[in-house]
């Protein structure tokens, strides 16, 4: 079973999303800025702390990490809990002891470390033909839809190689099955890409049920999680442990 919400309480979540955005002043008003929005409305990131869905993980690899968010919010997650500033009905964040991204923007690499250093362990690569060494938690966040049907196969058995028995793979998807929601998710996905500096390419999105049938073809079992709260998107956390 999938760990129930705890609900947030502004006095923490506003702090946290202001520290985790700073370092982003470096890179630029877009970073920064890009950052905030991502921290204060994505429910993802949310999730990912009021859940404990990382809680427990030493190594975290996000493919397609973009500017690096996830590692800043997990640093300054942990730095806070170091603090004592943590609410006691939340589960300990996640206190990895190496995270990796892989990203194939150049742009979005230079901003990473920038903000975060050359430590943030961020490289440019493309996911289709990196290596991704061992983990045992991987998140991938609303990509895997820009790559054709074989490669997204071949991605996630890469992934199951990468994982033991029982690690973690963290998919959001957008549900081709949800009607105009569906349409609505897509429009404004070209509309942020090309703010990004992605060409526009095709998608290959697929339903809820079709996500899971590919995941158990290469080697997990999943649970959906709703992850569009408070957005009018049809994005599903798919939490997919290895078999």
């Amino acid at each position: 079973m999938l760990p129930a919400p705890v609900l947030c309480t502004p006095t923490l979540r506003m702090p946290l999303i202001d520290e985790a955005a700073a370092p982003y002043r470096k890179a630029g008003l877009f970073a920064y800025y890009f950052a905030r929005g991502k921290f204060g409305k994505d429910p993802v990131y949310r999730a990912i702390l009021e859940r404990g869905l990382l809680t427990g993980r030493s190594r975290i690899l996000d493919l397609g990490c973009g500017q690096g968010l996830l590692t800043a919010w997990l640093q300054m997650a942990a730095r806070r809990c170091e603090r004592g500033d943590w609410p006691a009905g939340w589960p300990a964040p996640p206190t990895p002891l190496d995270v990796r991204g892989i990203e194939l923007m150049s742009r979005d690499v230079k901003r990473a470390r920038t903000a975060l250093g050359n430590g943030a362990g961020v490289m440019q690569g493309d996911i289709r033909h990196a290596e991704f060494g061992t983990a045992d938690a991987v998140v991938v966040l609303d990509v895997l839809h820009y790559m054709a049907a074989d490669a997204q196969r071949d991605v996630l058995q890469r992934v199951r190689r990468a994982l033991p028995a029982q690690g973690l793979l963290l998919l959001r998807i957008c549900d081709a099955g949800a009607g105009l929601r569906f349409r609505y998710t897509q429009m404004v996905d070209r509309i942020v890409m090309r703010s990004r500096g992605h060409s526009n390419g095709s998608s290959h999105c697929r339903s809820v049920p079709a996500w899971r049938a590919l995941l158990h073809e290469c080697g997990f079992d999943s649970e959906p999680m709703p992850m569009s709260d408070g957005t009018p998107f049809a994005n599903v956390l798919l939490v997919a442990h290895a078999r």
